[in-house]
């Protein structure tokens, strides 16, 4: 694997989301097309790609098979991955560096959302426990 993929589908500037999306449409399948071939609603599709939530392990290898990549490559960027998408002929200078700001921010924002989640947990069995 070249330096170009692993800075475009790696871990510091991709996310799960952008690499599922990214191996989607290196196979030339529309949300709608991949979530029926895995038996998902199109709506848990786009959650996935947009980093809001994450499908279970049964998924996760379905995705896989069909978008013929390596789990490992979905979840980290490393391993056999999908092809690079074609490069825009006219990307403004800085728009990648700024795109790469954009996916650190949102994998950060996941961070803290399921840090979030877990506190709100230990809140609730708090209280269940108090009740």
């Amino acid at each position: 694997m070249d330096d170009a993929h692993q800075d475009w589908f790696g871990p510091e500037t991709a996310t799960f989301g952008d690499r599922l999306a990214g191996a989607r449409d290196a196979a030339g399948m529309t949300q709608a097309q991949l979530a029926r071939r895995i038996g998902v609603k199109k709506a848990t599709l786009v959650g996935w790609e947009e980093d809001l939530s994450e499908p279970r392990a049964n998924r996760l290898s379905m995705l896989a098979g069909v978008l013929n990549v390596s789990i490992m490559w979905l979840l980290t960027g490393e391993g056999d991955g999908a092809a690079l998408p074609e490069e825009e002929p006219d990307m403004p200078e800085g728009m990648d560096t700024i795109l790469a700001e954009l996916r650190q921010l949102r994998a950060e924002l996941r961070g803290v959302t399921d840090r979030a989640a877990r506190t709100e947990k230990k809140l609730r069995k708090l209280m269940e426990g108090s009740a």
